[in-house]
């Protein structure tokens, strides 16, 4: 009978430890009611939540979680969960050698033995520091791809996916995505019907393929170069005019390769990319929370052509301005009065 270990540390989610094993749970449970005519098997899901140094973690809302025991990177195991530091400068993180350190050993060793390693969120940082995802492909929390990218150039950061696998690696988004990861798990472990039962009677949605729909551009304003934030400025008020670098250029006294350089090294793309995500940010935030019809969404984010505006929209979110609006719009679209 496979055994998953989950190891744990102070400054986790609570969620993120409960939800997976609340989905361990009900894959059990399932597992149970199909067995139960056919000379009722054992339990096809097992674990052991583990602590450095055996002894319970807080987490960052205050709930203690208690643990079955110490980690060890000699213990077998068929896979190993890693939950992702909830903090909000992850580089500071990183300071805590008295955690990293001995995680990233203990997790190169497990690997080495042929263990699935498993994370989610910022849990790949970790994965990534223990230097077992040079060369592979991860995800991350959305909001934290441009630090990892940075941190980790080595690695194959697909942000926009909520779930990767490569070389009995997983990876996953935000603290949400670990009840995918929990599926895949237990899909892994206890076979595709009991996951996909589980995944119907917990509600989760399976077929969640793109983080990008929920990814916002605040983030990108997160740097120190007054330079940038001027022309960043300078965008959001212009959302509605024709974009032109020279202009901006001008704007900020600054010549075109100079602009285009410090854009990139800031924010991580150039000016023009910025500014049509930019676009689709605030497309998204109106399609929430007003009731104007697309048509005037999309001029009002500088596109008078709609079916550019629905290209772009896509190939940002993965989700067409339609499916978006179905999704996430707060309140009813604004239908003009019968003639």
């Amino acid at each position: 009978m496979p055994l998953i270990r989950i190891w744990v540390y102070d400054g986790i989610l609570a969620s993120g430890v409960a939800g997976i094993i609340d989905v361990f749970t009900a894959a059990n449970s399932v597992a149970a009611g199909r067995q139960h005519q056919r000379g009722g098997k054992p339990s096809p899901m097992r674990w052991r939540i583990e602590s450095l140094n055996g002894r319970p973690v807080q987490t960052v809302s205050g709930q203690t979680i208690d643990v079955d025991g110490p980690i060890s990177a000699r213990a077998s195991a068929d896979a190993v969960v890693i939950p992702g530091p909830f903090v909000g400068d992850i580089e500071r993180f990183f300071e805590r050698l008295d955690i990293v350190e001995p995680l990233t050993a203990a997790l190169r060793r497990q690997h080495e033995r042929g263990t699935l390693l498993a994370s989610y969120c910022t849990g790949s940082f970790i994965l990534a520091e223990a230097g077992l995802l040079d060369g592979r492909v991860a995800t991350t929390h959305w909001a934290k791809g441009r630090s990892f990218a940075m941190r980790y150039p080595a690695v194959d950061l697909r942000v926009a996916e909520i779930l990767t696998e490569q070389n009995r690696i997983v990876c996953s988004g935000a603290v949400t995505t670990s009840l995918n990861l929990a599926l895949r798990l237990v899909e892994k472990f206890a076979g595709g019907e009991v996951a996909a039962a589980t995944g119907k009677l917990m509600l989760i949605d399976s077929n969640r393929v793109s983080q990008a729909s929920y990814a916002s551009r605040t983030h990108d304003t997160q740097h120190s170069d007054a330079l940038v934030a001027q022309a960043q400025s300078w965008m959001e008020k212009s959302l509605q005019q024709g974009f032109s670098l020279a202009t901006l250029a001008r704007h900020l006294s600054v010549s075109e390769h100079t602009l285009n350089r410090r854009f990139k090294l800031a924010v991580g793309e150039a000016p023009l990319q910025y500014l049509q995500a930019l676009r689709v940010d605030v497309a998204k935030r109106l399609i929430e929370s007003s009731r104007l019809k697309l048509d005037a969404v999309s001029a009002r984010v500088g596109y008078n052509d709609l079916s550019t505006f629905r290209r772009l929209f896509k190939r940002e979110t993965g989700l067409s301005p339609r499916e978006y609006q179905r999704r996430f719009a707060r309140g009813t679209v604004r239908r003009a009065p019968a003639a």
